[in-house]
């Protein structure tokens, strides 16, 4: 699989265009706009240059994955002959199905659909095309050149043939793929948004302060990062669009998003896109300053 497109230049669209591109993949980067186009280049050659610092990689490789991406703002260029298309626009099902109707027509019968997404069902994404055997997901870890782990999600019809594709072209770029079944969430978020929804439940609640609650999770729980400092990367508004599929997927209340969460998000205190969420990015981005508590 030599010719990749990847849609979408954001945080995770030009992460995965960098990692095919790094491993000798020509990939065609898509986006409707050139603005966001050019940040996500500039983002991946931001990302080379520290890795070149760190000396985990040469000169050479970085001139060579940057000269293995080619920008386009039309979807038909992007996607023309190409093995394989992953989808990494908004997460939002409309713009998905409507972009997998498009996707359906233009690309020729033998290209791999696979999408990004973080919890909305392959199974209802595929149904939009005419091909459910070539659509997958594959669910990267952010940020894409560090993380190892990719879920690869079958949906109802993905043939076994793909999912053995996908599996492998992952372990090629050095990636640990994981094959999860196509239920709301997944796995990873399936376990990791509860998490994050209980910390803003007891931050809402009264319960302790942020940094509070993040050193906890931290220095109790060893992990590398505090749920809510978490959630600002992630993105507020992703979070809550998770969580809303998951309670709508299983009709289960746990899974019904805090108040606190919502009127932060209706806000459009988004976390470390926006500049403010559970701390503030004011300044910096490394979460030096708490936002205004809530209780």
């Amino acid at each position: 699989m030599k010719n990749i497109a990847v849609i979408g230049a954001g945080t995770m669209g030009n992460g995965i265009a960098h990692v095919f591109a790094q491993n000798g993949h020509e990939v065609n980067l898509i986006d409707i706009s050139e603005d966001s186009l050019e940040k996500g280049l500039a983002t991946i050659n931001k990302n080379l240059d520290r890795m070149l610092a760190k000396k985990t990689i040469s000169e050479e490789t970085k001139k060579m994955t940057l000269n293995n991406i080619s920008t386009h703002t039309v979807l038909k260029d992007g996607v023309k002959n190409v093995d394989l298309v992953i989808e990494a626009a908004t997460e939002n099902i409309e713009i998905k199905l409507g972009i997998f109707r498009e996707l359906d027509a233009i690309c020729t019968a033998s290209t791999i659909l696979a999408t990004n997404t973080s919890s909305i069902s392959i199974t209802q994404i595929a149904a939009a095309t005419n091909r459910p055997e070539k659509v997958i997901g594959m669910h990267f870890m952010n940020p894409v050149p560090i993380m190892k782990l990719v879920e690869i999600i079958r949906g109802y019809s993905t043939s076994d043939k793909v999912t053995k594709t996908i599996m492998e072209l992952s372990k090629n770029l050095g990636k640990t793929p994981t094959e999860v079944n196509d239920y709301p969430g997944f796995v990873a978020n399936r376990i990791l948004m509860p998490m994050i929804n209980e910390a803003v439940e007891t931050l809402y609640n009264g319960v302790a302060g942020v940094k509070e609650i993040d050193t906890v999770m931290k220095l109790g729980m060893a992990h590398p990062m505090g749920p809510l400092q978490l959630a600002d990367f992630i993105g507020l508004d992703v979070c809550l669009s998770i969580l809303n599929v998951m309670f709508e997927g299983f009709k289960n209340s746990k899974y019904a998003p805090c108040p606190l969460l919502t009127n932060m998000v209706m806000a459009n205190k988004l976390g470390v896109k926006s500049g403010e969420g559970f701390y503030d990015y004011s300044e910096s981005r490394k979460a030096e300053k708490v936002a205004p508590q809530f209780s």
